[in-house]
């Protein structure tokens, strides 16, 4: 099979660090996070036998549930390979379970500790198997408090600890601070991931590849030849429900200054001097602290509104009728040092949008003289949902008798090149990431506060002089003044929205 190789060997590398034994505790196991993503991740690891031969899965909560219950809200999102047979899900099911308890008293931290030190005897675990990580599918309101409860009662003795932190880092840049500082009070930097799910996705894990891999890009990764990139998110939906805890964050906190910032650091970051997971995460870092604080100038704030019978932000209850939240945001970066001098990175997210995507656009200069003076200019587009693909868009003769000149794509569109391979979802990766100690695709507590820098700022002053955002209707492409704002910066729309791929059928 295609990628067994590979497989191998990452199954090799998981075993050389856990020496085959693993309990790995959910913490938030009856939320939505850890039902929808943490456990479906970890079936998929269990079936395709990533996961050390002695593991075991202890889901830790509030809720008051039997294990029957459990079972149930686990299986909710499995999928068996084969639907007429449930054995797997069975199979999966036979090495979790559920203990149920406080995150701020010490007695339920110690119920859970002993819990798990019977679980490590009853399967004889040696001292080097006695490894432990921790998965925090929690609120940021209680990361300190749940860290502070394992590190003190529940924390592996004998072998590898680790603690997997979700987003959000902080509001800003003092409380990702103080949140940091937390954190290292209770772990060692090195026992700490913090997950930002889109550096597994498959597209994103691809851009150091494309660029450090392939000699005819190199070149051209520069101001010289690139005028802009767009990195933009949209998501076909509102905040359906979720708008009182959405209001509290906002979009730039929601998406943009993790996800999106995440994107723009693997475009814009040098060369590492090795594949080491903290020599990719120093030439992150050193590429975020050259990126200038956004200003409000080089920003585009907007709210949906209701659209027939989709309502708008302010319609869902647990809303206030006068928040000032915004649902989209253009906001433009610049890196400054010599590579990205004067290039436009224009991040875009929002919600209630046409559609649903996540890609990057590489934009390239015109071509100088006047031969063709009147083509659309290159672009280099990662997709990377939905449906992953990478194309480049070139001009090429129209076929046949014109002599003009067409645009056309350098097409790779994994579902039609791969058809064979299955590719993972991100979190399966993150996990499988975890287990083998590789940090590569987790966020370094100075690339916080990097990150924070550039936000922090912005955030302060829309809060300060309540901006208000611009109004675009539930389902359009977003504020009205979009387009203008773009052109602003010199991206050329129709170069890569008014095409159609002619398609032709050969004759024997």
């Amino acid at each position: 099979m295609p990628g067994s190789s590979a497989s191998a060997k990452l199954k090799k590398d998981v075993d050389n660090r856990l020496k085959g034994g693993v309990t790995i505790i959910v913490l938030g196991a009856s939320g939505d996070l850890a039902k929808k993503k943490t456990f479906p991740a970890l079936y998929a690891l269990f079936q395709n036998k990533f996961l050390p031969y002695k593991t075991q899965i202890v889901g830790y909560a509030r809720s008051k549930m039997d294990c029957a219950e459990f079972y149930k809200r686990v299986s909710s999102h499995l999928k068996s390979d084969d639907p007429e047979n449930d054995q797997q899900i069975k199979d999966f099911l036979s090495i979790c379970h559920y203990v149920e308890g406080q995150y701020d008293q010490e007695e339920y931290w110690q119920k859970l500790n002993t819990f798990v030190t019977e679980l490590e005897d009853k399967q004889s675990l040696k001292k080097e198997q006695k490894n432990r990580i921790f998965y925090m599918a929690l609120p940021p309101s209680v990361f300190v408090p749940v860290a502070s409860g394992l590190r003190k009662y529940v924390y592996g003795k004998e072998a590898a600890t680790t603690i997997v932190i979700e987003k959000p880092f902080g509001k800003d840049l003092e409380s990702c601070n103080a949140l940091l500082e937390d954190i290292k009070q209770l772990f060692k930097e090195e026992e700490v991931y913090r997950i930002d799910h889109y550096l597994g996705k498959e597209l994103a894990k691809n851009i150091m590849s494309v660029r450090f891999a392939n000699m005819i890009f190199s070149p051209l990764w520069t101001a010289t030849h690139i005028d802009s990139v767009q990195i933009t998110l949209k998501e076909p939906f509102g905040t359906e429900g979720r708008g009182g805890y959405f209001n509290e964050f906002g979009i730039i906190r929601d998406v943009m200054q993790n996800h999106l910032l995440q994107l723009l650091s693997l475009v814009a970051m040098e060369r590492p001097i090795s594949r080491d997971a903290e020599a990719i995460r120093d030439e992150k870092v050193k590429v975020l602290r050259c990126v200038k604080p956004i200003t409000l100038e080089d920003s585009l704030l907007g709210q949906y509104v209701k659209n027939g019978n989709k309502p708008g932000y302010l319609d869902d209850e647990s809303v206030p009728k006068d928040s000032l939240c915004a649902t989209f945001a253009a906001l433009v970066l610049w890196v400054d040092n010599e590579r990205w001098a004067n290039v436009p990175f224009i991040l875009k997210a929002g919600k209630a949008l046409d559609n649903a995507k996540v890609d990057i656009r590489i934009q390239f200069k015109k071509l100088p003289g006047s031969l063709f003076c009147k083509v659309p200019r290159n672009e280099l587009v990662f997709r990377l949902q939905p449906g992953e693909a990478m194309y480049m868009k070139f001009n090429n003769k129209s076929p046949g008798f014109p002599d003009e000149t067409m645009i056309t794509e350098l097409d790779l569109t994994y579902k039609n090149r791969y058809k064979n391979l299955n590719i993972p979802e991100a979190y399966e990766t993150l996990i499988l990431d975890v287990m083998r100690g590789d940090h590569s695709n987790f966020v370094r507590d100075d690339e916080l506060g990097a990150a924070w820098r550039i936000f922090t700022p912005l955030l302060h002053q829309i809060e300060h002089d309540k901006i208000k955002p611009e109004p675009y209707a539930y389902g359009s492409r977003g504020p009205n003044s979009l387009d203008d704002f773009v052109k602003r910066y010199g991206v050329e729309r129709l170069a890569h929205e008014n095409y159609q791929w002619p398609l032709q059928r050969l004759e024997d």
